[in-house]
């Protein structure tokens, strides 16, 4: 694809179709002298006039693509079908490859730092806390996650598991997020936001990459992939990948004996067999292991005990997609996967099978109507083997989740004024029924600019451990419950009867291209939540084995409510044809309501999320196939809380600096240098309620080469 140029809109009239030129689209000579400048500065010498230099776009489609190109890319997270990026009625933001080759990253949670409205934290080496909208903790349960529409959701805590979410980069085609419910479309636990990992077609991967590299603490990495064909209607590929990364940081010194391996391999063939039809197979494998530390409780001094023992995981899964297009441009979509997930450490192991099979159905009615409507059934089995700390009865469970929805999308002014009006209706074994409507409206008043508000229901399902657990958190040490007490085993125990928790949320969003150059994307939201699950604290019960004790029993339940409301904004301005800037900002409030003063779990939950969060993104294109990449993240101070004990850890405010520099000495061989959190040595981000070290962040350096051919 050629390098589209940017022309500027003159500065001293409006355009036809309403936009206004901005300061940002003029004064080109100044910012061409101070371009000059910087090059100088770095060195760099002049481009020879006869354009003898090549271009500085690397091979992927999304680095040809202009500003205007890059905004009105095509989405299908939003509605299940394809939609114009600009004109969906949700808070959406895209990161596509060109913006994960140019960070530099090498893992999908790191790559999400980059997403207004998400809260990122990394715990340890391989452990991170992510949430939309609020609540994020270890184990935060409102985010629902697919890669290629595969759930990878575990209904252990009904959160994800993140160290084993490990595509390989160089294929995935983009990462679409969506904030706020997308409960509707994609179902219950769908709650605080939607990632949706979508991969590249195997004709988009054709021929050989081998890339490899490493630093201090990705000690090691290399992966492969070959792409081949048979004929015009099939084409397949391959890939493998491995890395090894180091121990993390404790805080106050010293290892955090975290250390990660992990192996990965898979395939996916695509077979178009007529015009109309397309078959999709793919699959996956990998297995690895990585260091913990866990504290247990002891009911003897120093009553907590260190286990130190690696985590082995390992899984696979499969997936089948068939699409057929109808005569009159409607289309059939049958999804179906296998997903298998072992994982087995010191205080649990978790054996997790899941079957999943979706049918859907996008057709149009009248010139005005378009409806897309599916079924769905998934099944899970899963077998919990029990820990010194960590009791499940009973500990093998089969659920079965029946689930409809229906969306209508209702043009009421052509090219101007959209209603969408949709619900799912969901059947679990929990909770029985369970629905989840929702109603959008987009306005384009004009080509360059979209209003858009929704209102939301959506649900979280009950987790395993909320339901039949039994989770030992701390011992208080004799006279520490009051003057004479036993030694005393503060308990978390499920409650069958647990409810979903629900919320209604309201959103208004409004996104502008005051000129060719800039683009803006606001969000802003309040949501409501109620029947939270809260520990509360029962009357304590006196255990004479193995010695005399009190158990301190905190019982699961829907004992609170909270309120959230926030503003999300991100930017795009092209400086100029090889220079451009990006930019985010968070802000959120989080406001809880108890039902009862003897609840416990969540008093903190306001302030393990920062109430702002804002990063700036630098990305240059220099002469002689240079790329030179910043971004600088800020995140606000956060609280954390050390399990069920009174402990917080203070995490206070951080910036952070990334660089990147890249190199094409030949068409097809890339040379970066990678350097992470640049301005600190290291810096904590957050805390394990489960593992007794706690570390930091360190500086990392990180060298890599890819060669395709």
């Amino acid at each position: 694809m050629r390098t589209q140029s940017i022309t500027q809109v003159p500065t001293s009239r409006r355009g036809a179709s309403g936009r206004v030129s901005c300061a940002l689209c003029s004064g080109t000579a100044v910012l061409n002298l101070a371009a000059a400048a910087l090059w100088l500065a770095l060195g760099m010498t002049a481009i020879a006039a006869d354009g003898a230099a090549e271009s500085t776009t690397a091979n992927s489609d999304w680095s040809n693509l202009t500003l205007e190109q890059l905004v009105n890319i095509q989405v299908t997270s939003v509605a299940k079908k394809q939609t114009d990026l600009f004109t969906s009625p949700a808070a959406v933001y895209v990161i596509t490859q060109e913006d994960i080759r140019r960070s530099g990253l090498t893992s999908i949670p790191e790559l999400l730092r980059m997403v207004p409205g998400l809260d990122v934290a990394q715990i340890d080496a391989h452990t991170w806390a992510i949430s939309s909208r609020g609540f994020n903790d270890e184990f935060a349960n409102k985010l629902l996650v697919l890669i290629d529409g595969r759930s990878v959701y575990t209904p252990l805590f009904s959160g994800v598991f993140w160290d084993v979410q490990d595509p390989m980069l160089e294929d995935v085609d983009r990462i679409e997020v969506i904030r706020g419910p997308g409960a509707t479309m994609w179902g219950a636990n769908a709650v605080n936001g939607v990632i949706n990992i979508i991969t590249k077609s195997a004709k988009d991967t054709q021929g050989w990459l081998v890339s490899g590299g490493g630093g201090n603490q990705d000690r090691g990495f290399g992966e492969f992939r070959y792409g081949g064909s048979r004929g015009d209607d099939l084409s397949y590929r391959l890939y493998g990948q491995y890395f090894d990364d180091a121990d993390s940081k404790m805080l106050g010194g010293g290892d955090g004996r975290d250390s990660w391996q992990q192996g990965r391999g898979g395939f996916r063939v695509d077979w178009q067999p007529s015009r109309d039809t397309l078959l999709t197979v793919q699959g996956d494998a990998y297995v690895g292991t990585e260091g913990q530390v866990f504290s247990v409780p002891t009911l003897t001094p120093p009553y907590m005990q260190q286990l130190t023992r690696d985590t082995d995981f390992s899984g696979g899964d499969v997936l089948g997609r068939w699409t057929h297009t109808l005569a009159d441009g409607s289309e059939i979509k049958l999804q179906t996967y296998y997903d298998k997930t072992v994982r087995d450490n010191a205080i649990i192991g978790d054996n997790l099978s899941t079957f999943d099979v979706d049918l859907q159905y996008d057709g149009h009615f009248g010139s005005r109507q378009e409806v897309v409507a599916g079924l769905g059934y998934r099944l899970e089995d899963e077998a919990i083997k029990n820990g010194p700390t960590i009791m499940f009865n009973p500990n093998h469970t089969d659920r079965q989740l029946f689930s409809g929805f229906v969306q209508d999308e209702v043009t009421l002014i052509p090219e101007r004024l959209k209603l969408t009006l949709g619900t799912k209706l969901e059947h679990n074994d929990f909770t029985g029924f369970e629905v989840e409507p929702s109603g959008r409206i987009s306005w384009t008043p004009t080509i360059h600019q979209t209003v858009w508000a929704a209102v939301s229901r959506a649900v979280r399902t009950p987790a395993d451990y909320e339901r039949n657990s039994r989770i030992e958190f701390q011992t208080i040490p004799p006279g520490g419950l009051y003057p004479g007490s036993p030694p005393a085993l503060v308990t978390g125990e499920g409650d069958k009867p647990f409810n979903s928790e629900d919320v209604i949320a309201y959103e208004l969003g409004y996104r502008v291209r005051p000129c060719e150059r800039v683009s803006l994307d606001f969000a802003t939201f309040y949501n409501y939540y109620s029947k939270l699950g809260t520990y509360t604290t029962a009357t304590p019960v006196t255990e004479t084995s193995p010695l005399t004790y009190l158990v301190v029993p905190e019982t699961i339940g829907n004992d609170s409510s909270a309120q959230t409301y926030g503003l999300e904004a991100a930017g795009n301005w092209q400086m100029l044809d090889w220079w451009r800037w990006q930019a985010t900002y968070t802000y959120l409030h989080v406001q809880l309501h108890v039902d009862d003063a003897s609840t416990t779990l969540p008093e903190l939950w306001p302030s393990q999320n920062p109430q702002q969060q804002f990063s700036l993104r630098s990305l240059m294109n220099l002469p002689h196939q240079i790329q030179f990449d910043a971004t600088l993240h800020y995140v606000d101070r956060v609280g954390i809380g050390l399990g069920m004990s009174s402990t917080v850890l203070r995490v206070p405010q951080y910036f952070s600096l990334d660089l990147r520099l890249g190199w094409k000495p030949t068409k097809n061989v890339e040379l970066s240098i990678v350097g992470q959190d640049l301005l600190n040595s290291e810096h904590l981000e957050f805390a394990s309620s489960l593992q007794s070290q706690t570390t930091e962040v360190p500086r990392s350096v990180l060298g890599k080469v890819t060669w395709r051919f």
